[in-house]
């Protein structure tokens, strides 16, 4: 059974349509590379999954019950974390803060409340471990590199127990080992049955990672087909409308 399905979905500003009839599936620990040019609608999609936006048309299923998100809290509940490009992290505290930032656990003294950073910095620890990341809970953000970043945006969302997780051009401006270290967290993910749905613009790094490739074009949905069926050469084509369909 799928855990993410699209049906039919249509979204609109106005005059203006962003998105038409785009049907996707996405199954347990599938890795699914989400391409198209600027414009095509990959970022209107992502936050209608995510609960941002309500679709104009279309329905969206979560491991096959139908679901109706009305803000991002409503998506999170149902199992969908994003990682955005500017992942959304504190320089200037530790990856364990980081990970539980807003939902830090407390313990009762009297009439205070203490956080627990011994619980945090343990937890913290185990999503690392999971992910295989070198990275340590109490590691300061600001002196992480690129893939370390990632991994504790990646635990972040881990720690609701994601069963989607989007991820939003996770390899632009980090270096080559650091794109390498990112596209392993992306298989860790992968391999505990974590779906991801990957938005990016390097060709290679989708298809060193990607299960299935994806195209939008003008807001229409004009492939979905296995990465080993497919090239860059083809997906460059339907990204500009030299190939129209696939």
């Amino acid at each position: 059974m799928s855990v993410l399905e699209l049906r039919n979905i249509s979204k609109n500003f106005g005059a203006i349509q962003a998105l038409s009839d785009v049907s996707l599936s996405v199954e347990p620990g599938e890795v699914v590379g989400l391409m198209g040019d600027n414009g095509a609608g990959k970022s209107t999609l992502v936050k209608v999954i995510a609960g941002n936006f309500a679709p104009s048309k279309g329905q969206v299923f979560i491991s096959g019950k139908k679901a109706e998100f009305h803000k991002p809290i409503d998506a999170q509940r149902a199992g969908i974390e994003i990682v955005y490009q500017d992942l959304a992290i504190c320089n200037n505290l530790s990856a364990a803060s980081n990970v539980f930032l807003g939902r830090e656990p407390t313990w009762q003294f009297g009439p205070l409340k203490i956080v627990d950073y011994g619980f945090m910095r343990k937890r913290a620890g185990e999503l690392f471990a999971r992910l295989k990341s070198e990275t340590r809970p109490r590691d300061i953000v600001k002196r992480m590199s690129g893939g370390q970043r990632q991994a504790v945006a990646i635990a972040r969302a881990l720690l609701t127990d994601a069963k989607i997780i989007l991820m939003d051009e996770p390899t632009a401006a980090i270096s080559v080992r650091q794109v390498a270290e990112v596209l392993n967290l992306i298989r860790q993910l992968s391999d505990h049955g974590i779906a991801v749905v990957l938005i990016s613009h390097r060709m290679p790094d989708v298809f060193d990672v990607a299960d299935r490739v994806a195209v939008l074009r003008r807001g229409r949905l004009v492939a979905s087909k296995k990465a080993s069926d497919s090239s860059p050469e083809e997906v460059t084509g339907l990204i500009t409308g030299a190939i129209e369909a696939a």
